[in-house]
């Protein structure tokens, strides 16, 4: 942490230096250094010109968000820097390279004047993060730019580039080259002070005020709202609209929506470090990937792959089925094409990185072969075993199996520490999650090779221990089994999903077993009745599929489409549960919303408990963002364990035991490591904190 002072003639420069991003963090008192030497040089009597820049690759990339969690008042120090930028009796010139985000480009815009390097970005992200710019922000660039492009950048969040920039007004200079020499230029002929907040409140307010409300869309977060009543209230009383702000800013820090997204914004970067992992384990390289089978999963990890430049040998043994890949991936980059979001000439080039074969030796020299061959254990073992004579001895085999026992595959490799799990999810070139499991024998580097890779190639990766389903499909299987038992006794499908997807999912249960494929979870159900005979599900379910009403793909399932995507509800299932129920002598009985979300969350929080408690998963926070990334567990929500946080472990404790002594109360046994932590008064965080 360091603010540089460098005097150049009759100017200062001042330089922000701290950490990869230049955090404007009030914690660690880098915001007091700045302020310090921001008065030092507007009361030095040599100095006429101020300017201000930051170190290493970019300007500034915001406020440290870890101040978020303590007492708001303190994000008051950063207004009063950016008040004494603005009210410099000298011009205070920002050359601005890299980017300029948040906190970062509050601190620019009070700046009397903007050079902007060619290829930097600038932005507002707070709505991201589910709060509104408050340092200024939705005071100052309403003034610069308008109030409708304001608005536009703060809705969405997304940075401009500084070319965009200059047009709007946001950057008075840009430049090619170096832009604190193009600063310092600008300085020595001492600029007028233009304060951008005395700028007039622009005249496309109304008009864009009004526009703006009419789109908004209901959610959890308040932010969106928030901002467009911050600068529905800019007036030529600056100091108003910036009270307003800092006062609805404190509102949204302490809401649910933003505490969830500002953990989902840190574990993210918490899951990518592995406890115990010394640090001197190092990655190993990965050049060139092998893909066995050509199926959708097949299919969807060589596109992730190939988006992300690496070069991939794809191995289907049927030739008509590779061909059939071949033309699918081929498909699917051109119209990326079309759809803009590449040029052709990278189209052209992640085509050329992929090698359609049919036959296991092309993966002889592949420094990584990922193993997406139908879910079956015979099959996959037939797989290793050949790999195991056919790669290299230093090369990574890695299965996608999604609930097999990795150890048991691995067990077939005459070196079980060269094996991982990949658990890609699908469909793989879109899902961002990656569950990276660590077998019993999984060697050091091979698990970073696999945390390194993930990264790579665009996914936020989680390890997870061995067992049955790992730490996804094993709590998704609970919470199926309560939404099957609730089927049975009162409640309708699209009751449920609607429950369900109004609290935050991305898509309802029964929606997403349609989708997914009801016969696949009919499998697992059967292999269950014989692995766990003691813990049924309902067989409402069973039924629904020995009618071969296996969802979308068969064009019925809980739902009908018959447009062939679109589900509706279906008499003809309403009609069997009903039945069902009678069958096993239930009185159906009303079920509410309320109800549905309590049991199907606190399905998810006990399984995740258990896991953490296993070992399986090294943190809670590693149990929340496989759900944000691979279930469509609401971001806002920040997860199954950070909502166990906020019910509070006593009283979760308390509903599970009720709930253990009604019907079917054997699911509802409370983890052990609920119990323990609820005796202590502690909290799922600690451990993420200790971990």
């Amino acid at each position: 942490m360091a603010v540089e002072v460098i005097h150049e003639g009759a100017t200062i420069l001042l330089r922000l230096s701290n950490g990869p991003v230049n955090a404007l963090s009030v914690g660690n008192g880098f915001v007091g250094d700045i302020m310090a030497k921001v008065r030092l040089a507007v009361s030095d009597p040599a100095c006429r010109t101020i300017v201000v820049t930051g170190a290493g690759r970019m300007f500034c990339g915001g406020a440290d968000i870890s101040d978020f969690d303590g007492d708001p008042a303190q994000i008051g120090l950063l207004r009063d820097l950016i008040a004494a930028v603005e009210d410099s009796g000298k011009p205070v010139i920002m050359a601005i390279h890299g980017m300029a985000l948040g906190g970062g480009l509050e601190l620019a815009m009070a700046g009397h004047v903007r050079i902007a390097q060619a290829g930097s970005r600038l932005g507002l992200p707070e709505v991201m993060l589910g709060l509104l710019p408050g340092a200024g922000g939705t005071q100052r660039l309403a003034r610069l730019i308008g109030a409708g492009a304001a608005l536009d950048m703060m809705l969405s969040g997304k940075p401009v580039t500084a070319e965009r920039a200059l047009s709007l007004g946001l950057v008075d200079q840009l430049v090619d080259g170096d832009v604190v020499e193009a600063a310092l230029e600008v300085a020595r002929n001492a600029p007028p002070l233009r304060r951008t907040g005395a700028l007039p409140v622009p005249a496309d307010l109304g008009e864009a005020i009004e526009g703006r409300r009419a789109k908004l869309r209901g959610g959890l977060s308040q932010a969106p709202t928030r901002i467009i009543d911050c600068v529905a209230a800019l007036s030529d009383d600056l100091a108003a609209g910036l009270a307003l702000e800092a006062e609805l800013f404190g509102e949204l820090m302490r809401s649910e929506a933003s505490r969830g997204l500002r953990h989902a914004f840190f574990g993210e970067r918490t899951v990518a470090r592995i406890p115990g992992l010394s640090g001197d384990v190092r990655p190993r390289e990965v050049r060139h990937v092998g893909v066995i089978g050509g199926g959708l999963m097949g299919t969807g990890i060589t596109l992730a792959l190939l988006n992300a430049g690496v070069p991939v040998t794809m191995v289907e043994l049927r030739a008509d089925a590779l061909a059939k890949a071949e033309a699918s991936i081929r498909k699917t980059i051109q119209r990326d094409v079309e759809k803009g979001r590449i040029d052709q000439a990278v189209a052209d080039a992640r085509i050329a990185a992929f090698t359609p074969a049919t036959e296991l030796d092309a993966l002889s020299d592949a420094d990584l072969v990922i193993e997406a061959v139908f879910e079956d254990m015979g099959v996959k073992k037939q797989v290793f075993s050949a790999l195991d004579a056919i790669t290299r001895p230093d090369a990574i085999l890695a299965s996608n199996t999604s609930t097999l026992d990795l150890d048991a595959i691995a067990a077939l490799v005459a070196d079980p520490s060269r094996v991982v799990g990949l658990h890609f999810f699908s469909p793989a070139n879109i899902m961002r999650l990656l569950e990276v499991v660590r077998g019993r024998e999984t060697a050091p580097d091979v698990l970073a090779t696999a945390m390194a890779f993930g990264k790579r190639v665009g996914k936020v990766s989680v390890v997870s221990g061995v067992c049955d389903g790992f730490i996804g499909n094993r709590m998704f299987e609970e919470y199926l089994r309560q939404v099957w038992f609730m089927l049975e006794e009162g409640a309708l499908p699209q009751q449920i999903d609607a429950a369900m997807e109004r609290w935050g999912m991305a898509m309802g249960p029964c929606r997403t077993m349609d989708l997914a494929g009801q016969d696949i979870g009919w499998a697992i159900r059967k292999r269950r009745a014989v692995e766990q005979p003691d813990r049924p599900y309902s067989g409402v379910i069973d039924r629904i599929c020995e009618l071969s009403r296996f969802g979308q793909k068969t064009g019925k399932g809980i739902y009908v489409y018959p447009d062939g995507r679109t589900a509706e509800p279906d008499p003809e299932i309403t009609k069997l549960i009903e039945d069902y129920s009678a069958e096993i002598g239930l009185t159906r009985r009303a079920i509410s919303d309320e109800e549905i979300v309590s049991r199907c969350l606190l399905a998810l929080i006990n399984e995740g408990a258990r896991i953490v408690g296993d070992g399986i998963a090294y943190r809670p926070v590693d149990v929340d963002m496989i759900y944000l990334h691979g279930y469509g567990f609401g971001r806002e929500r920040g997860g199954p364990m950070f909502q166990a946080d906020l019910m509070g472990l006593p009283a979760m404790l308390d509903r599970l035991r009720t709930l253990a002594a009604g019907r079917n109360g054997w699911a509802w046994t409370p983890a052990p490591l609920i119990e323990q932590l609820a005796a202590k008064g502690g909290r799922f965080e600690d451990l993420n904190i200790q971990g």
